[in-house]
C-alpha cells in the first residue's frame, strides 16, 4: 500500500494512513538510514485513526530511488526531499514527527523551512553528539548484557536486543524491519544538524514534544531529559520501552502525539 511520487530529480515511495481532514496532516521523517519507513508504521496507526499522516522512505531507502552517488546520499538532500514532497502533496502547514535519526533530519528540516512546520516532535532521538550517551550506558548492567547478547549473535539480531525491551518480541521486530539495507554509508554522510540544535529549537518558537521510551539504550532517556531542560518543550517518557517505543506501546505513543497536536 502506497506510491511513488516523482519530486523532481528523486522517486519517493510515499504512505499515507487515514484521510485528509480539517487538521495539518502529520508528515514523518524515520531513521536509520539503512531502512525504509515500514518499521514506523504500527506507532501510526493508532493516530491515523483521526489524523492523516504521511510515511515515506529517504533517497537510497526502501521503495524510492536507489543507486544514487555518495555526494548524493547526505542530509541536505533528505531534507529538501521533505519540503518538496510536501509541497508536491499540497500539504500546506504540516505537523512533523522525526524519529531516532530522523529526529536530527527533523531539526535541520524547522532551521531550514520552519514556514512548513506547526508542531514539532521528536522522538526516541537526540540533539547531542553519540559520544554523549556513552556515560549512561557504561554502569547500565543490563545494556552490556545485551550488548553480550547482540555479539554473541554476530550481528544476526541486528540490535533488537538493544532496541527492544521486551525480548520476547524482538524475532517480531526483526521480521517488521525487514532485510533490504539502504544505500546510506555513515561514514561518508555529513553531519545531519549543522547549527546548534538547542539553539535551532529555540528559533524555531513553537510546540516540541519530546517522546522517549524510558529504557532506551540507542538515546538514553538522560538525553532527552537534558534537551528538555534547554529548551523550551513538553517531555513524555513511555515506561517499560526502549528505543523503539512506538512498536511496544503503540497505543500509549499514539495518544501522546494525539494530545500535543491537539493542545
Amino acid at each position: 500500500m502506497g506510491e511513488l511520487v516523482d519530486i523532481g530529480d528523486v522517486t519517493l515511495f510515499v504512505r499515507e494512513l487515514g484521510r485528509r481532514n480539517e487538521r495539518p496532516s502529520v508528515v514523518v521523517m524515520h531513521g536509520g538510514p539503512d531502512v525504509g519507513h515500514g518499521y514506523l508504521v504500527p506507532g501510526f496507526e493508532p493516530l491515523a485513526r483521526d489524523h492523516h499522516v504521511v510515511l515515506f522512505d529517504f533517497r537510497g531507502c526502501g521503495r524510492s530511488t536507489r543507486g544514487l552517488p555518495v555526494d548524493e546520499l547526505q542530509p541536505e538532500y533528505v531534507v529538501r526531499d521533505t519540503s518538496r514532497l510536501i509541497s508536491r502533496l499540497g500539504l500546506g502547514v504540516v505537523d512533523l514527527v522525526g524519529f531516532s535519526t530522523g529526529g536530527r533530519a527533523a531539526m535541520r528540516f524547522v532551521d531550514e523551512h520552519p514556514e512548513q512546520v506547526r508542531r514539532l516532535v521528536l522522538a526516541s532521538t537526540s540533539a547531542y553528539p553519540s559520544a554523549a550517551a556513552a556515560p549512561y550506558l557504561a554502569d547500565w548492567p543490563e545494556y552490556q548484557r545485551r550488548q553480550r547478547l547482540e555479539n554473541e549473535a554476530d550481528g544476526a539480531l541486528r540490535n533488537s536486543t538493544i532496541f527492544v525491551w521486551d525480548l520476547d518480541r524482538a524475532q517480531e521486530f526483526l521480521q517488521l524491519l525487514g532485510s533490504d539495507p539502504g544505500d546510506w554509508s555513515e561514514e561518508h554522510t555529513k553531519q545531519w544538524v549543522t547549527r546548534d540544535p538547542e539553539q535551532i529549537l529555540r528559533d524555531f518558537g513553537r510546540p516540541i514534544l519530546i517522546l522517549h521510551g524510558e529504557k532506551d539504550m540507542g538515546f538514553p532517556v538522560q538525553l532527552a531529559q537534558r534537551l528538555h531542560q534547554a529548551v523550551p518543550s513538553q517531555l513524555q517518557v513511555i515506561p517499560d520501552a526502549a528505543h523503539m517505543c512506538h512498536f511496544e506501546r503503540p497505543e500509549t505513543w499514539s495518544n501522546h502525539i494525539r494530545d500535543f497536536l491537539a493542545g
